[in-house]
């Protein structure tokens, strides 16, 4: 097999097609049918004729937090802190930025009335991230005090503020645990009309949940793929879900994983046979699959760690080409852009 390094997944894309809203309605976006030899172009809501009563189809069901916060230290110098994980006794872990780091002890005045101390680095005093303690009057918790106080984490490449439509819209309607700063956004195309559709198809869920940080956004920086070291996630799959992929294998559906941050957690489970912890799974091309036959997501970023994963899922080539076609034909791209469904690579089959 050959050696892939961070060249092999970069491609050049128009800057009008990284999509900046939403598509009017969530199931009314494109959809590229990447599973057979050549491209087909369809409507997402048009998925129910592309599955077979069976299937089952894992959603993860994170909920996007409020996590991106603003406040200031006492010198009066800006700050903002984007939270990539709740701790346990008001704690939280946060990414900080600001022009100087203040100094550990620090009480930050944020907006909204409330004050985050500094308590130091994290994990441990060589980390990226920083440890604070939140405190307010009133007494609430952390998820608390983002509802109010925070805006939704859009990605770096959205460049509007956040508004009460991404509140709706960068949310999946099934969300059910707090704990995401960026959403599962293969999951955004799906409405409660379409979920009826499926279901009445004969088509299964069940849910994952795997809490997606910030890290996802984060650049590979080494041509050679193999030095990158990965963010850790949070994940968890559910009892009830591991008896659905094995009553669905047993009868002969497929497992059909919507989003990367599905993949990454039923394939971390079936690695570590770990159903919860945390994860820094990195799948690139020669990736062994043990759960997934199909693949719902969205187009991702050049050089990105899930550009590896969907050329290890449906193979290098016809990845690349299906994005070629994707540019060509103006499909939009990122987490409010359009979607494809790929097929597991015979090269990956797990037998």
């Amino acid at each position: 097999m050959r050696s892939f390094t961070l060249s092999d997944f970069d491609f050049s894309l128009p800057p009008e097609l990284v999509a900046q809203h939403p598509a009017p309605e969530r199931s009314a976006s494109r959809l590229l049918d990447g599973t057979g030899p050549q491209p087909v172009d369809r409507i997402f809501n048009t998925l129910p004729s592309l599955l077979r009563p069976g299937d089952l189809l894992v959603f993860n069901d994170t909920q996007v937090v409020k996590a991106r916060l603003f406040g200031e230290k006492p010198t009066g110098g800006k700050l903002e802190l984007l939270v990539e994980r709740v701790l346990q006794g008001h704690e939280v872990v946060a990414h900080m930025k600001v022009s100087k780091k203040p100094s550990v002890g620090t009480v930050l005045e944020m907006v909204g009335g409330f004050r985050a101390t500094l308590l130091g680095r994290w994990p441990d005093e060589h980390g990226a991230l920083f440890r604070f303690a939140f405190q307010s009057d009133s007494g609430e918790d952390p998820y608390a005090l983002m509802a109010r106080c925070g805006h939704v984490p859009l990605p770096p490449y959205i460049t509007h503020a956040d508004s009460s439509d991404d509140e709706r819209r960068y949310q999946t309607v099934f969300a059910r645990v707090p704990g995401a700063v960026a959403a599962p956004t293969a999951a955004l195309h799906f409405d409660e009309a379409l979920l009826a559709e499926l279901s009445a198809r004969g088509i299964e869920r069940a849910n994952v949940t795997l809490h997606v940080g910030a890290g996802t956004f984060q650049p590979v920086k080494t041509e050679n793929i193999a030095e990158h070291t990965m963010h850790a996630e949070r994940y968890q799959v559910p009892q009830a879900t591991q008896q659905a992929i094995a009553q669905c294998k047993a009868r002969g559906g497929r497992v059909v994983a919507v989003g990367t941050t599905t993949v990454r957690t039923l394939e971390s489970w079936a690695a570590s046979g770990e159903a919860e912890g945390d994860t820094r799974i990195f799948i690139t091309p020669g990736f062994a699959f043990q759960h997934v036959d199909l693949l719902i997501t969205n187009f991702h970023l050049p050089k990105s760690t899930l550009m590896m994963l969907v050329s290890a899922f449906a193979g290098y080539e016809h990845v690349m080409a299906l994005y070629v076609h994707a540019i060509r034909e103006g499909y939009r791209f990122f987490s409010y852009g359009d979607s494809m469904l790929l097929a597991r690579s015979h090269d990956n089959n797990k037998d």
